[in-house]
């Protein structure tokens, strides 16, 4: 797996990460990528029988010979406190450690507002917010206060709103928000707390979560990217690995966005021709405006 990585061979030799969803998609990849690099990675996720399938297949491509790398799979419900603290707990008395953390378990749905309901949205807002709250205070609180160390928490690109998927857009700018405080408050204990930002990611679990409509989403898509083709996970990946990497030693609080520029570029959400808003303010500005889309005939 280190061939595959853009850093050395055993970068991350000895260290100690947990991987919140790190069995499917963007986890699945920062996962093996971390095991390349000799890390000893714990992958966890509310799908237990998923997780540990994942886990078999990783231990099956980790280098032989003096790789110190291993991949365990706890189940956590990020959601739940207790859980969390479970899983901060038992990865300390496995390892003695916690080197990284990587907030990489989320979820959403395709919804307009007006048709979601109460139990969704709060679904969606208390396992991306809330469960990386639970994971970076647990986390912090049981071994990173005093020995320091690396959060990277996956957001998205929501910077010009979520239409489609608003409950997402507000949670991932509350998480946005939260790595920047937490960069202030725990730079004393020598934590730095970054964020990754993927645009539109494809992979066969994700395509396979947005279920019949997947496929559409995804070719709909590659026109709103400058580069004119999707990201996969593992172009996500070596983002992660660089913000916990020494080359990112001075770097806390940043939000790095991977998504060849389109978050800077246009949205998948088309407005259809209307005439709901009021007239502008009357005035010759107005008249001149009318004037100017659409012209009198010269006739």
């Amino acid at each position: 797996m280190a061939a595959v990585s853009v850093f050395r061979p055993g970068l991350f030799k000895h260290k100690v990460a947990i991987v919140t969803g790190g069995g499917t998609g963007i986890g699945r990849a920062i996962s093996v990528e971390l095991l390349g690099l000799g890390c000893r990675v714990v992958i966890s996720s509310r799908n237990a029988q998923r997780l540990e399938a994942a886990a078999q297949e990783m231990r099956q491509q980790i280098p032989g010979g003096s790789s110190p790398a291993s991949v365990s799979a706890l189940k956590c419900n990020i959601r739940n406190e207790d859980e969390v603290k479970a899983l901060v707990s038992a990865v300390l008395e496995r390892y003695g450690r916690i080197d990284f953390l990587v907030n990489n378990g989320g979820g959403q749905f395709p919804s307009p507002v007006e048709d979601m309901s109460s139990k969704g949205w709060t679904a969606v807002m208390d396992t991306n917010v809330n469960g990386s709250f639970h994971c970076c205070q647990q986390v912090y609180r049981a071994w990173m206060k005093e020995h320091g160390g690396a959060i990277v928490n996956i957001i998205a690109d929501m910077w010009r709103g979520f239409p489609g998927m608003a409950h997402s857009g507000a949670a991932r700018a509350a998480v946005d928000n939260l790595t920047k405080s937490l960069a202030i408050e725990w730079a004393p204990s020598g934590v730095r707390v970054n964020a990754v930002a993927p645009g539109t990611i494809f992979s066969r679990t994700a395509m396979e979560n947005y279920k019949e409509s997947g496929p559409e989403l995804f070719k709909l898509s590659v026109p709103n990217v400058p580069a004119k083709r999707l990201g996969v996970p593992e172009e996500v990946s070596s983002a992660v690995c660089f913000l916990l990497s020494p080359g990112a030693s001075f770097v806390s609080g940043a939000t790095l966005r991977v998504d060849a520029g389109q978050s800077l570029y246009r949205s998948l959400w088309e407005i259809p021709d209307h005439s709901a808003w009021p007239e502008a303010p009357a005035g010759e500005n107005r008249d001149s405006l009318q004037d100017l889309l659409n012209p009198k005939s010269k006739l």
